[in-house]
């Protein structure tokens, strides 16, 4: 019934064309392409329209989104000038679900765009759900070496300030949420320089190592020796030496117990996955 009513809703629907500054006649010319029937492309930009979700489906937006980076790769990133607007629009929804699931798949969406498309159209939208809800966030944080990775040094370089940011949520016992950060943060290692890790990264993973829950901490000395691999390898051996130096201080001369703890794991992890030659470790 509902799928009728959909159709019956299409067939009857002889306007098509979206609200915008634009004269209808340039509203309809950046939307033209020759990938796929234009009545194809204009109904699947129709499900953007308000009016959609009343009559059609509460949850339509949600299955634009869904299928949006479908339809980007379909089309190709010359046709990308069809679909901005409408990403723009599902990008600012009032549903945090439709923001979540453009979240889960920006990074995926980079690689269909390029490099420039990205830093002009997908930059702005990510920084903006870096500051959202949780629950976007999280799509964001998954995937956070993934679109890092695309796009230029300088550019990526910035996100280094932000990064302290994951660590608070909006809910203290979203734990789940620090691990992801702390897997993130090793596959991070491979994008920044040693000045870097050992000045934004090195902080983050010292404080996920004293995180209240076991399964945070676990990752998090594993990020840490992965650390200490990274800085030996270096061509500066002062970042190395300083890490390793502070380990001992943090945690070996800790007044807890649990510090000191903490130091033996990070020793075991070390030496199991071999990320210092054993003179050095001794």
């Amino acid at each position: 019934q509902s799928m009728d009513s959909a159709l019956h809703y299409i067939h009857n629907d002889s306007d098509l064309s979206t609200n915008s500054s634009f004269s209808p006649e340039e509203e309809k010319k950046s939307k033209v392409q020759d990938v796929v029937p234009q009545a194809l492309l204009d109904q699947y930009l129709s499900m953007t329209d308000p009016s959609r979700a009343q009559t059609v489906d509460t949850e339509i937006a949600k299955h634009c989104a869904y299928s949006l980076p479908g339809v980007a790769l379909t089309l190709g990133r010359q046709n990308w000038h069809c679909l901005k607007d409408t990403y723009e629009t599902l990008a600012s929804d009032m549903q945090w679900k439709v923001r979540r699931t453009l979240a889960f798949s920006i990074h995926e969406l980079a690689v269909i765009l390029g490099d420039q498309l990205t830093a002009g159209d997908l930059v702005p939208v990510f920084n903006g759900f870096l500051k959202d809800l949780d629950e976007v966030r999280i799509g964001v944080l998954k995937h956070l070496h993934d679109f890092l990775k695309l796009l230029h040094v300088d550019k990526r370089r910035e996100y280094l300030y932000q990064l302290q940011e994951f660590l608070v949520t909006d809910n203290s016992r979203n734990w789940r949420f620090r691990a992801e950060l702390a897997e993130q943060l090793i596959l991070l290692l491979d994008l920044y320089s040693a000045r870097d890790i050992y000045d934004y990264l090195r902080p983050i993973a010292f404080s996920l190592c004293t995180d209240k829950v076991s399964s945070v901490r676990w990752i998090s000395y594993k990020l840490v020796s992965e650390m200490v691999r990274k800085l030996y390898m270096a061509s500066t051996p002062t970042f190395v030496v300083d890490l390793m130096n502070e380990l001992v201080e943090k945690f070996c001369r800790c007044h807890k117990w649990s510090g000191r703890q903490t130091f033996v794991f990070i020793c075991q992890t070390i030496s199991e996955d071999d990320c210092l030659p054993m003179d050095q470790f001794a």
